[in-house]
């Protein structure tokens, strides 16, 4: 995939000048409309992330209203995210092949009536379909901002500054779906936090023919349908084998899951390698750089989802926070996020970007080792300064990797770059629910204690998740509800801090990785690199 545009793809709304760039040392500035363009891109970027963690805190009552397996829930909530991960680099190519800014409004109408259908989803079943086809369209929206972002700032200090408000928007956006779902439950049903998305989506399909220019590759390729296959029958897998392990089902099927997307993947490679014009240019992995911040990328959203993942239903179903009240908890980090963003810019063009990252990753880390040392009846004032610390890392160490990813590969291969870019995010996301929440899983089944008297259909309820323990207790005397709460109080809790010491460590040697795999990616090679556009 490539980002130039053809040449009778002239963008509509936004000044010529700044989209094309006729010389290195003439690049123009971008004018106001350019700014207005990156506004309305961001609309699709906010919603995609907000609906990565949106159902974090309507996981309960989802939990309540079906009476569903721990199992499912993660299904419906990584479903999502899954399909969007696996399909990205299939509609950037898509868009390359048939306009960007097409693929988009295909993507903004679909996406719309399947959050109409996960609202009103009479059934888990359905629900979980119905996150699927968000998954597929969501694929359409998110491919063509970043190559779209590049096309239109070609000064590169402008363009830093552009991809640090993408950054800050999904970073951000993952964040405010819990505090926006909060708002959403304290006043509706659990289906209304999907409804959210379309007076957004509305706005998007109004203004983008507007502002947002057109671009496709004037040579692209042929479209890789087989590509496409292994790139999902990748994934899938993997991620099945790590929840089929994580429940202590058969080793024999994870390892199984676990192979066969191992193969698609080696065939997905070397079917890349082969082809004249891949879907995906695996070969920009051997750039030491971009490998590093792709991981970097992958391993910020982990901790962030990760991390709502944990604490959602800690203030909710421990602490007895309303939704409203434990997103207003979140919201400091939610706006530290934001800033942490933008601020690392300036930093940014007097450090080298391996100090940078790798220094933010160690607040991702110090914010797990807090959770790690919360044990037992935190306070919601621990959570909401563990999330702040959580918020300067993600904030500060996205800005900087995504720029790193745009500078670190020849400005041809900017599209693919995207692609990549936005698939880690995707990855993470899943990754973070798929791993931690599974680590979580098995330690709380492990550490709860039944009390005597509960029906067998009682016992699975309460053994699946801890909102169905709660909901269990309150079918119960009040002796039996009381031991019943403790006892899954304490299992969460204990699983939390198991979990929350892997993830610190995990996050400790993402810091050691970028520091090593960035190095080679100073401020004055990052301007090199992008002024090869």
């Amino acid at each position: 995939m490539t980002t130039t545009p053809s040449s009778s793809a002239r963008p509509t709304g936004v000044n010529p000048r700044a989209v094309h760039t006729p010389s290195p040392s003439l690049a123009p500035t971008a004018d106001r409309r350019a700014w207005f363009a990156l506004a309305v891109l961001m609309l699709p970027v906010l919603l995609v992330s907000v609906d990565n963690t949106v159902l974090s805190f309507a996981l309960p009552e989802i939990s309540r209203h079906f009476a569903t397996s721990e199992t499912m829930l993660l299904w419906i909530v990584d479903s999502y995210p899954l399909v969007l991960a696996g399909l990205l680099v299939a509609m950037g190519s898509f868009g390359d092949r048939f306009g960007r800014r097409r693929l988009l409004m295909i993507g903004a109408a679909g996406f719309a009536l399947f959050s109409v259908a996960a609202a009103f989803a009479p059934t888990a079943e359905f629900l979980l379909a119905s996150r699927v086809g968000l998954g597929v369209f969501g694929a359409m929206l998110m491919p063509s901002t970043l190559s779209l972002i590049r096309n239109i700032f070609t000064d590169r200090n402008q363009r830093r500054i552009a991809i640090a408000v993408w950054a800050a928007g999904f970073s951000a956006g993952a964040a405010l779906g819990p505090l926006l779902g909060g708002l959403l439950l304290e006043h509706f049903w659990w289906g209304s936090v999907f409804l959210l998305a379309v007076p957004v989506l509305l706005l998007m399909l109004a203004l983008t023919p507007a502002v947002v220019p057109e671009s496709r590759d004037a040579n692209p390729g042929r479209v890789d349908y087989a590509g496409i296959v292994l790139s999902i029958a990748t994934m899938l897998p993997v991620v099945y084998a790590i929840k089929n392990l994580a429940k202590g089902g058969p080793l024999l099927v994870s390892v199984t899951a676990a192979f066969i997307g191992i193969a698609a993947g080696t065939a997905f490679v070397v079917r890349q390698l082969r082809r004249r014009h891949p879907m995906l240019d695996v070969r920009l992995f051997t750039i030491r750089a971009f490998s590093g911040a792709v991981l970097v990328n992958l391993l910020a959203i982990f901790s962030l989802v990760g991390f709502l993942f944990f604490v959602s239903q800690h203030l909710q179903l421990v602490l007895g926070y309303t939704p409203l009240d434990a997103g207003l908890v979140l919201l400091p980090g939610l706006l530290v996020t934001i800033v942490a963003g933008l601020a690392v810019v300036p930093v940014a063009r007097r450090l080298p970007p391996h100090v940078v990252v790798s220094v933010s990753l160690l607040f991702s880390a110090l914010a797990y080792a807090m959770l790690a040392l919360l044990g037992e009846g935190g306070s919601a004032g621990f959570l909401m300064i563990a999330f702040v610390v959580l918020g300067i890392g993600v904030g500060a160490s996205e800005t900087v990797s995504n720029d790193l990813i745009l500078s670190t590969v020849p400005a041809a291969k900017a599209g693919a770059a995207s692609a990549v870019s936005e698939t880690a995010y995707e990855v993470g996301s899943v990754l973070g629910t798929a791993v931690l929440g599974s680590i979580l899983l098995a330690s709380y089944q492990r550490n709860l204690l039944l009390p005597a008297g509960l029906t067998s259909a009682q016992a699975d309820s309460a053994t699946e998740t801890l909102g169905g323990a709660v909901e269990v207790a309150s079918q119960l005397g009040t002796g039996n509800a009381s031991l019943l709460l403790d006892s899954a109080f304490h299992a969460f809790d204990s699983g939390v801090t198991v979990t929350s010491g892997i993830a610190a460590l995990l996050m400790i040697g993402a810091s050691v990785l970028a520091a090593w795999s960035l190095r080679g990616g100073t401020p004055a090679a990052t301007g090199r690199a992008t002024a090869e556009h």
